[in-house]
C-alpha cells in the first residue's frame, strides 16, 4: 500500500522561485536609503556633540564665572573692600595693606603707581600658580576660601569641597581641562588694563571666544571686560585682535596665531589660554 505522501505532489517542488530569492541582494534604492539613514545618524551625532559642548560652556559661564563675580561683589558689599584688601587701611586693591609706601611717597590718595613700586605688586589671591597647578610659596596667609567663608559668602561648588576656585570640563578632544580663578590688582601700566581683575586660566580657545562673546558681545582679545592676558590696548575704534591659537594646537605649545594649523592629535589636551575679567570695584 503506497503512502498518501508519495501520491500527493510536493508543493515545495512545484513552488515558483520568488524574484527576491533569485536576485540575492539589495536594490540601488535600498542602498541609497541605507546610506541616507547612516548620513542622518552621523550628522545628528555631530550636531549633538556641538550642542552638548555649547551647553557645557554656557554652564561654565552661568554656574562658575558669574557665580564668582557675584561672590566678589557680595564680599565688597559686606566688607566695604575688595577681596584681599584691608578693612582698616583699605587701598581699593587686593592685598594693598600688605605693602607700605616708599619713602617720600604719599601715604593716601594720589596715583596707585606711586604707592606700589614696580615688582612689588600685591600677591594674587589664589592658592595655586595659574596653569602650573603648583602651590604658591608666597601665598597670602588667608586663602580665597578663608576670606569668603569669614564673610559668610556662599561660593560656587567648583570642583570639590575646598577647591571651589577650580572647575573641570572636557575639551573638543574629550580630554579633561581645569579652570582656575584668582583675583589680583593690575597697576595702571599693565598691558591688559589696570584695576582689580579676575584671572581665569585653563580656557581652551573656543571656550575663551564663547565666554568673550557672551560677556562683551564680540570675541575680541584686546577690548572689553573679558580679554586675553598680556595683550595691549589697540587703537580706539580700530580692528580687534583674535584670540591666540585654536583647538588644533596641543597643550604646552606656544600660543600661535589663531589662523594657524596645529598638529594636535585626538588623545592630546587642547592648548589653554589665560584671560582676565575686569571687576566693577
Amino acid at each position: 500500500m503506497r503512502s498518501l505522501f508519495s501520491v500527493l505532489p510536493s508543493r515545495r517542488m512545484h513552488r515558483p522561485a520568488s524574484p527576491r530569492a533569485a536576485q540575492g541582494g539589495f536594490t540601488l534604492v535600498e542602498l541609497a536609503v541605507v546610506l541616507a539613514v547612516i548620513g542622518l545618524i552621523i550628522g545628528a551625532v555631530a550636531i549633538g556633540k556641538d550642542v552638548q559642548r555649547n551647553a557645557e560652556y554656557t554652564k561654565i559661564k552661568n554656574k562658575f564665572v558669574d557665580q564668582w563675580e557675584q561672590a566678589y561683589n557680595q564680599y565688597y558689599q559686606r566688607t566695604g573692600v575688595v577681596v584681599g584688601d584691608s578693612q582698616t587701611a583699605p587701598r581699593i586693591m587686593v592685598n594693598g595693606a600688605a605693602y607700605t609706601a616708599a619713602a617720600g611717597a604719599p601715604t593716601s590718595g594720589g596715583n596707585m603707581a606711586t604707592l606700589v613700586a614696580v615688582g612689588a605688586e600685591p600677591v594674587p589671591v589664589c592658592a595655586r600658580v595659574p596653569e602650573a597647578g603648583v602651590m604658591r610659596s608666597n601665598a597670602p596667609v588667608e586663602t580665597l576660601r578663608d576670606m569668603m567663608t569669614r564673610a559668610g559668602i556662599r561660593m560656587p561648588p567648583g570642583r570639590a569641597e575646598g577647591q571651589e576656585d577650580l572647575y573641570v570640563y572636557t575639551d573638543t578632544n574629550g580630554s579633561p581641562q581645569e579652570i582656575q580663578v584668582c583675583f589680583q590688582w593690575n597697576r595702571p601700566t599693565t598691558p591688559e588694563g589696570a584695576g582689580n581683575v579676575m584671572v581665569i586660566s585653563g580656557l581652551t580657545p573656543d571656550l575663551a571666544r564663547m565666554l568673550d562673546q557672551m560677556i562683551d558681545g564680540k570675541p575680541d582679545a584686546q577690548e572689553g571686560r573679558f580679554r586675553l592676558r598680556n595683550i595691549v590696548n589697540g587703537t580706539p575704534n580700530g580692528p580687534g585682535v583674535e584670540w591666540s591659537a585654536n583647538n588644533t594646537f596641543g597643550r604646552g605649545a606656544a600660543a600661535p596665531a589663531a589662523t594657524g594649523a596645529g598638529l594636535t592629535r585626538d588623545e592630546e589636551q587642547v592648548i589653554t589660554l589665560t584671560a582676565i575679567y575686569k571687576m566693577n570695584q
